[in-house]
């Protein structure tokens, strides 16, 4: 670790200092969310004489481990050499010369958190949060409250827990866990993620590639710093897409040949371009059919784009992967779909499909192909993953619109589920001209 920060922990360092009262930093392993943190504590400290900051996890042995005997001690070498200060190993606190003082608590017994309840402080930071519960985050805020001429805050770090975690409701939601009520303060809570590659400078290269190697579900929390989706009864699950981790575009013509058809499938918005944040992306997933009959998910090209900006994208995909059609959901304007794709190229082939049926109920049975091993990822698509991960029988739990997932349900659809027309062919008949 180096004193000086690269532009992501410096964006974060920011974040830190921003008006709001809770902040979360998230991310993956190693990528140096608790130096900043311990850090922007080291300056509030200096800031206000007689301040009082307390630096939370929920065991107090891995806390002494982690930061108490390894970060803390880098932040003030790298960051504050000048700054004298005195370790308590009795009652694990530090204390600089202007009578501020940082105290280090676990919450995993009864004494400890005793003597929290008898304190007030200016600053609370939780170490690897994902470990601490919902009420004792609760106990720990009513704690923030030394009058100082700082504003309180509540610092928070973890590697992503699953989306039914407290974490995710408070910072990504904004609601209340319990009562799933709206915050009443939603612009007090500011989250950010920071990845390993950000502090890739005080990494080893083996350490990267043994992140990279984990597992899906592991290496999307620690090398990504995505949340894991925790649906009862989800209808996919990380675990079960299977992938070709070694197809890439370098062999786009290879993958061709192995193809019996190609679509390119549309699920459209009100999208008006990428500025326009209210409205849902425009879905556009490139799936084929292998001779084998495997179902392959070459490419997510969903986005924020206009109509012909859409339109384009879509009709560049059917060139680029040699696509026999686009297959597009005409539920949301009706002709208008099929018009912006023939403004654009009268000759496209074009095929609308009807959602007569709901988003889950469509999914099932793109999510049994996947069951049954049928259908296989060109690579890794996060963010496709993610959506197909928060479908379940019961509907679609996350917070906005599937269109990733739904642009790859209607396309492999079209290619395994719906009965295929081939070309006309004399059939033998009993018929007689005779009779």
């Amino acid at each position: 670790m180096v004193a000086k920060l690269n532009p992501a922990q410096a964006e974060a360092n920011r974040l830190l200092g921003s008006p709001a009262t809770h902040i979360l930093l998230r991310g993956g392993s190693r990528s140096g969310k608790t130096f900043l943190l311990v850090r922007a504590i080291v300056i509030r400290a200096v800031k206000a004489p007689g301040s009082r900051h307390g630096i939370f996890r929920h065991r107090f042995n891995a806390l002494k481990a982690t930061v108490i005997n390894d970060t803390f001690k880098k932040v003030m070498r790298l960051c504050f050499p000048d700054l004298p200060y005195t370790l308590n190993q009795t009652d694990w606190y530090v204390r600089f010369p202007n009578g501020s003082e940082i105290l280090f608590h676990g919450l995993d017994s009864s004494d400890r958190t005793e003597k929290i309840l008898g304190l007030e402080f200016a600053t609370v930071y939780m170490n690897e949060a994902s470990q601490i519960s919902y009420a004792a985050r609760n106990m720990l805020l009513t704690r923030l409250a030394q009058r100082t001429c700082l504003a309180p805050k509540e610092y928070i770090d973890a590697n992503p827990p699953t989306t039914s975690h407290w974490l995710y409701g408070v910072f990504e939601r904004k609601v209340e866990p319990k009562s799933g009520q709206p915050l009443p303060n939603p612009e007090a809570y500011a989250t950010m993620q920071i990845n390993p590659d950000a502090n890739r400078d005080n990494l080893t290269p083996e350490y990267l590639a043994f992140l990279e190697g984990l597992p899906e579900k592991e290496r999307q929390r620690f090398l990504h710093g995505n949340y894991q989706t925790a649906i009862e009864g989800a209808l996919w699950t990380l675990e079960r897409i299977k992938r070709d981790a070694q197809v890439t575009n370098a062999n786009r013509e290879e993958i061709l040949s192995r193809m019996q058809r190609i679509i390119v499938s549309v699920d459209p918005s009100g999208c008006a371009g990428e500025e326009d944040k209210r409205s849902d992306e425009i879905g556009i997933s490139v799936c084929g059919l292998d001779r084998d009959g495997v179902g392959r998910v070459l490419a997510d090209l969903t986005g924020r784009m206009g109509p012909a900006q859409w339109a384009k994208a879509a009709l560049d995909a059917l060139d680029l992967w040699k696509a026999d059609r686009i297959v597009a959901e005409k539920n949301f304007g009706g002709a208008m779909v099929e018009n912006t794709i023939r403004a654009v190229r009268p000759t496209a082939p074009v095929k609308l499909v009807t959602a007569s049926r709901g988003k889950a109920a469509r999914a099932e049975p793109v999510a049994a192909l996947y069951e049954q091993g049928k259908v296989v990822h060109h690579g890794r698509f996060p963010d496709l993953e993610d959506q197909m991960c928060q479908f379940s029988a019961a509907g679609y739990q996350g917070s906005k619109s599937p269109d990733r997932a739904d642009a790859l349900v209607w396309g492999l659809t079209e290619l395994m589920l719906e009965k295929q027309i081939g070309p006309a062919a004399w059939q033998p008949t009993s018929f007689s001209l005779g009779r």
